[in-house]
C-alpha cells in the first residue's frame, strides 16, 4: 500500500476514519533521539582532553547506532525500512516544490527531503567515526584530522536544515512531527499504521548503550591520576638531583 498522499496538507484529517496511528516503532524513536544526544554531545567535547574519553565514547556510540539503524533499515517496520522511504532527486525536487506552492504531500512516513536529510546524516556519521578512530588510534596523519572536523560542521549544516524543515513541514501539515517521534503517532487512517510498536528490542538498545557507557567509565583513569604521575615524576627527578 501506498503511504503517500499528494493531497494538500489538511487532506489525512479530512479523510474518513482518519486519527492517530502508529507510525514510528520504539526502536526508530530511540535511535533518533540517541543519535541527536550523542552527536550534541561529541560535538561539544571535542576540544579540551579532559573530555576525550566522553568524545571517543559518544562516537562509538554513534557509530554503533548507524549499524543498527542500517539493519533495521532493512528488516524493520513498514515505515523504518529504506525501501519505504528512500526516493530518487525528482521525488525530492517535487516535494520541494509542492512546498512552496504551499501545498506540501502528505506523508505518513518520512517525506523525499526527511529521507535525503537522513542518507546524509546516516553517511556523515560513518565518516566521522571512522575518521575518529584512526586518528584516536594514530593511524593516519594531520589530513584525517582536517577531514574529521570537516564532516563533523556539514552534519551539523545538515542537522540545522533537517531541524528547519521539521518546522516548516509541521507548520504547513498542521501537524507536530517533533511530537510524533516521541510518541510515534500520526495522523492517518487505521490500514496504514504498523503494528506493533517493538518496545522490547528499544528497551534491549537502550540497555545496550548505558551499558557501553558504564564500561567506559569503568576503564577510565582515576581523577587525577595524571597529574599525580606528573608530580611524582618531577619529585623523583630532584631525588636525583
Amino acid at each position: 500500500m501506498n503511504a503517500t498522499s499528494a493531497s494538500p496538507a489538511k487532506a489525512p484529517v479530512n479523510e474518513p476514519g482518519a486519527g492517530k496511528i502508529l507510525v514510528w516503532d520504539a526502536p526508530v524513536r530511540v535511535f533518533h533521539w540517541l543519535m541527536a544526544l550523542c552527536f550534541a554531545g561529541a560535538y561539544i567535547t571535542s576540544e579540551g582532553e579532559s573530555w576525550r574519553l566522553v568524545h571517543v565514547t559518544l562516537g562509538y556510540t554513534m557509530a554503533g547506532l548507524v549499524v543498527f539503524r542500517i539493519l533495521w533499515g532493512l528488516m524493520g517496520t513498514r515505515y523504518a525500512r529504506f525501501s519505504a522511504f528512500v526516493r530518487g532527486p525528482k521525488a525530492v525536487a517535487r516535494y520541494v516544490g509542492a512546498m512552496l506552492r504551499g501545498q506540501p504531500e502528505h506523508h505518513i512516513g518520512h517525506n523525499p527531503a526527511g529521507s535525503l536529510a537522513i542518507l546524509a546524516l546516516l553517511g556523515l556519521v560513518l565518516v566521522i567515526t571512522a575518521s575518529g578512530w584512526a586518528i584516536y588510534n594514530d593511524v593516519a596523519g594531520e589530513w584525517l584530522a582536517e577531514v574529521h572536523d570537516a564532516a563533523a560542521n556539514l552534519m551539523l549544516g545538515v542537522v540545522g536544515v533537517h531541524i528547519a524543515g521539521v518546522v516548516v513541514a509541521s507548520w504547513l501539515h498542521r501537524e507536530n512531527l517533533v511530537r510524533a517521534m516521541v510518541t510515534g503517532r500520526k495522523l492517518g487512517t487505521p490500514e496504514e499504521g504498523i503494528r506493533s510498536a517493538w518496545r522490547i528490542l528499544a528497551v534491549l538498545m537502550l540497555a545496550a548503550v548505558l551499558g557501553f557507557w558504564w564500561l567506559q567509565w569503568q576503564s577510565a583513569p582515576a581523577a587525577g591520576g595524571g597529574l599525580a604521575d606528573q608530580s611524582a615524576a618531577v619529585a623523583n627527578d630532584r631525588d636525583h638531583d
